[in-house]
């Protein structure tokens, strides 16, 4: 049985090198996003695209971890970014690993099918399966690393079943908040100062300033914290990322 393979050099940040030589394979982080959505989910296309080619020549199954502890929309407009993605886990919807209709067996049906897989995952998926407690130096609680478990997890599946794996893991970590901004960002972010200047020269207090109907308004901060702005499992991004990936409705 084939046995996963490592690249030379640096490795990605924030992932311990985990195994001795020759039991995975792990590629320097150079993709960097914004600080917006969408150019961080640019960013992070390339990587799944480097996974795709990387482990495609064989029984292959690439993993990219991306940010999101509590909301996935990097990993879901990532994954629609370029369709090489066949399974996206976030956090808004939990997943198994018992059963046919688990990640592992679902994963493995997927490379008996198509020779290759890549998943992408948001560092706040499939927390329910795991352990974690505590608070960073930011104050956030802890979350567990869902890319090392799944590694173990995916290339313990394979070994049990007798599959040849070549197994590729990407953690682009928050380096991917460092690229240059785009120019839709830059107006973004004057408009937005703009707005701000507004608000306070006009005597407004303890708002933020936000769009909504393509208007910049100011939005008061007790209501801004309210609530998480996260994927809605029932709405039109989940249903697209289920069309593109054809990932399982549910894996339970």
């Amino acid at each position: 049985m084939g046995t996963p393979s490592r690249v030379g050099g640096r490795r990605s940040p924030g992932v311990p090198d985990r195994g001795p030589a020759g039991t995975t394979r792990r590629w320097p982080s150079t993709w960097r996003g914004g600080a917006r959505t969408c150019t961080a989910s640019t960013r992070t296309t390339g990587c799944c695209s480097t996974t795709r080619s990387a482990c495609c020549a064989s029984r292959g199954v690439g993993l990219v971890r991306v940010m999101g502890r509590h909301s996935g929309f990097i990993a879901c407009y990532a994954a629609l970014a370029n369709h090489d993605a066949d399974f996206v886990l976030i956090p808004e919807v939990p997943f198994t690993l018992d059963g046919d209709g688990g990640l592992p067996a679902s994963l493995r049906r997927r490379v008996a099918e198509k020779g290759s897989a890549v998943v992408v995952v948001a560092e706040g998926a499939g927390q329910e399966l795991l352990s974690a407690s505590g608070s960073n130096a930011s104050g956030n609680s802890t979350v567990a690393d869902i890319g090392v478990f799944l590694e173990d997890l995916i290339t313990a599946d394979f070994k049990a079943a007798g599959t040849p794996l070549t197994f590729e893991y990407i953690d682009p970590g928050y380096t991917i908040r460092s690229v240059p901004a785009q120019a839709s960002d830059s107006v973004y972010c004057v408009r937005l100062a703009q707005a701000a200047v507004h608000a306070a020269m006009a005597g407004r207090s303890d708002v933020v300033v936000g769009r909504r109907h393509n208007r910049f308004i100011p939005v008061p901060i007790a209501l801004a914290v309210s609530m998480r702005n996260q994927v809605a499992p029932d709405g039109d991004l989940w249903l697209s990322i289920l069309e593109s990936t054809a990932q399982p409705l549910q894996m339970r």
